[in-house]
């Protein structure tokens, strides 16, 4: 399976839009937000012994940092203002980019700025990386992502700000999936594999669009107690 390189160097990832200022929390997502930070908390709890001896691993078996960082395009919350308004114009990026964290399991590149797809293959992961990603230990500070209210644990994946640029314009309502915080897992990761190709992510975007649509406390359940067998199986999503 290959990946397909979306990226550009250009500046400009959106187009422009007229300012927009925050939306509040639609009170309906109250209980889930509540669910997904309990779950957080206490998978933090006990899985906080694993993440160091992989951070000591990581630290031992190749240069560079123990974390990696990456900026991606969260939940859209802004409300158009008035064109009348006094406030300057913005770079409309689609969502509220944020930074997402990952153990490295990747040998360091020379070009960060450069954003394409992993796959499983993928040459520049080491051998420590292969084996946390083939269980999704490398997800495991996304947890710390939850808790600071970037994600949930059960929604749409974030993607990279460039690709997400890209996907907007050429898939018929990609933008769509930004109505909600993105997850760690989600309807789509259960049900579909590896990002391969942009029908791929076209099916998984049905996947997506359907959660937004039904979404509810039991339906995250539902997620999290089914992400657990794609976990051992080894299928799913990066």
């Amino acid at each position: 399976m290959t990946s397909i390189e979306l990226g550009s160097r250009t500046k400009t990832e959106g187009s422009i839009s007229p300012a927009r200022i925050a939306a509040p929390m639609d009170p309906s997502e109250q209980p889930r937000r509540l669910l997904n930070v309990t779950a957080a908390g206490v998978l933090l709890f006990f899985v906080t012994p694993v993440m160091l001896v992989v951070a000591l691993l990581i630290r031992m078996t190749s240069k560079g940092p123990v974390l990696y960082a990456q900026t991606r395009i969260g939940i859209n919350r802004r409300r158009r203002r008035r064109r009348d308004d006094n406030h300057r114009r913005r770079t409309d990026l689609g969502g509220r980019p944020f930074t997402i964290y990952k153990f490295r399991t990747m040998e360091m590149r020379e070009d960060p700025d450069v954003q394409v797809w992993a796959r499983p293959d993928d040459p520049r992961i080491t051998p420590l990386g292969r084996v946390l990603r083939k269980y999704r230990v490398d997800e495991l500070p996304q947890l710390i992502n939850v808790l600071r209210g970037d994600m949930n644990l059960v929604g749409p994946r974030p993607e990279q700000p460039r690709i997400f640029a890209k996907l907007r314009d050429r898939i018929d309502r990609y933008h769509e999936r930004q109505q909600i915080l993105p997850g760690i897992t989600g309807w789509a990761q259960v049900n579909h594999r590896y990002d391969g190709s942009v029908e791929d992510v076209r099916r998984k975007l049905a996947f997506d669009l359907e959660y937004v649509e039904r979404r509810s406390v039991s339906e995250d359940l539902k997620i999290m107690i089914r992400t657990l067998p794609v976990i051992v199986l080894k299928k799913g999503a990066v």
